[in-house]
């Protein structure tokens, strides 16, 4: 997106007047809200039959990041396993989905619609021009001068051309995982999930917050969109929940989840933070990974999660699939002594930052997986752990890879593209060999269709 910089810095410098968040966030009804779109009424069936527990998490990065998430679902709906004797997709053992920016359009409209992904969803966003819309919308002068804002404008696409005017009470398919959209607050540095356990804390219900306007936030690339804003009321007259205070205790000596408790905390601040800010989820966590540690660790740890947050038994099979479209393109500035670009000094900026940032990441949930599963294991009952990695490092051939490092972080593809990040899901994670290990452990996996 940092192609547009330049094209978001016109458009401050010509608006002639201040703009204003649209507030969509409703009061909450009743304190708790806990028949809300929540982590504990979301979820598969991997954990109420015990047997296998998966977690997909989809990182941001346009449309690329969309088409190789989506990848990866047909690949997972083309795999049949044995589950209690019976044949099944491993698809639908699917619990949750944690996503950021350009991954949440993915992990949203499957959340919301199940298989029809498999239908629409690639004329509906992943081969549609989305950024031209978004382009000929922001050139508008009449845009300039709104005092909604341009977020208003994506808002008002999404709900349209891709979700369908859709809340998260719809979120609340049976059968569906829980979808994790997440966003940063912007002036916290908190990474928040649109679930009603994270909307207590604004006191605000999540039941008819529309789904689109989740989506915008996660994928708010600062500067060239606003924040999405939501209102944070007081007059719930709701305490800290109970989760949070033995979550601070527990942080004691943990600086990064001292840090994580600490901005949740913020949100009770009340005189202090009438509104928060939500911008690009891929600024605090491009993965979509911290998201699901954070709540793991809040809750108490694998076991307190599963057995108390759950309300369920542990599975036999703890599996984490990241699915990673960040790319790693050469920097045409060492071609030459010339000296780079604002756009190139920037873009070099980001990513060594994320790079790093993912890397740290990838280690943090790596390890936290095998604990987890260690947490939830008993003598007579052990857990294996399972931590997939499906990114464009394991793409072995030359052109190919250069190929997809070239594949731009926007929202409009070629269907070349799109067509080859869709198979470089499915073949990604087919070949994968934690993959293969994961599945030679059930007896009758196979995959279909492939």
């Amino acid at each position: 997106m940092l192609k547009f910089l330049p094209l978001g810095l016109a458009l401050l410098l010509v608006s002639g007047c201040a703009s204003y968040g649209v507030v969509d966030n409703t009061p909450l009804k009743a304190v708790g809200a806990e028949d809300g779109y929540s982590i504990r009424s979301g979820g598969g069936s991997g954990w109420g039959t015990g047997e296998v527990a998966l977690i997909l998490a989809f990182s941001g990065g346009g449309t690329r990041a969309a088409a190789l998430a989506y990848g990866v679902l047909e690949e997972l709906r083309d795999t049949t396993i044995l589950i209690d004797g019976k044949p099944g997709r491993l698809l639908d053992e699917t619990d949750i989905i944690s996503s950021v920016s350009g991954g949440s359009f993915t992990s949203a409209y499957y959340g919301l619609y199940g298989d029809r992904i498999f239908e629409d969803y690639e004329d509906v966003f992943l081969r549609r021009n989305v950024q031209g819309q978004l382009i000929r919308g922001l050139l508008n002068p009449l845009e300039w001068f709104s005092t909604a804002g341009r977020t208003e404008m994506a808002v008002k696409l999404y709900e349209k051309e891709v979700f369908h005017e859709a809340t998260f009470e719809d979120m609340k398919r049976p059968g569906s995982p829980l979808v994790l959209i997440n966003a940063s607050d912007l002036g916290y540095g908190v990474r928040f999930s649109f679930v009603q356990e994270y909307f207590n804390l604004l006191c605000s219900d999540i039941s008819d917050y529309p789904v689109a306007r989740a989506v915008t936030a996660s994928s708010a690339v600062p500067v060239l969109f606003e924040p999405v804003v939501v209102e944070n009321y007081q007059d719930c007259k709701q305490e800290k929940p109970a989760w949070l205070a033995a979550a601070a205790k527990r942080a004691a000596g943990d600086p990064e989840m001292t840090l994580a408790v600490d901005g949740l905390n913020s949100y009770f601040k009340k005189d202090r933070r009438q509104y928060a800010h939500f911008v690009d989820g891929g600024i605090t966590d491009n993965l979509g990974l911290r998201a699901i540690y954070e709540i793991i660790e809040i809750s108490g740890g694998a076991k307190m999660f599963v057995e108390r947050k759950l309300d369920r038994k542990p599975p036999r099979r703890l599996v984490v699939i990241s699915v990673n479209a960040s790319t790693d393109p050469e920097p045409e500035m060492d071609a030459s002594n010339k000296q780079p670009s604002l756009k190139e000094t920037i873009g070099a900026m980001s990513d060594v930052q994320l790079h790093r940032y993912n890397v740290a990441t990838l280690e943090l949930m790596k390890k936290s997986t095998k604990r987890w599963a260690r947490d939830l294991s008993t003598p007579g009952r052990p857990v294996a752990p399972y931590f997939i990695q499906v990114g464009f490092r394991d793409v072995r051939q030359p052109e190919l890879l250069r190929f997809f490092n070239q594949v731009p972080t926007s929202f409009a593809l070629s269907d070349e593209q799109v067509d080859k990040l869709i198979a470089a899901g499915r073949e990604l994670l087919r070949n994968n060999p934690d993959f293969q290990r994961f599945l030679a452990g059930l007896d009758g996996a196979r995959v279909v269709g492939g």
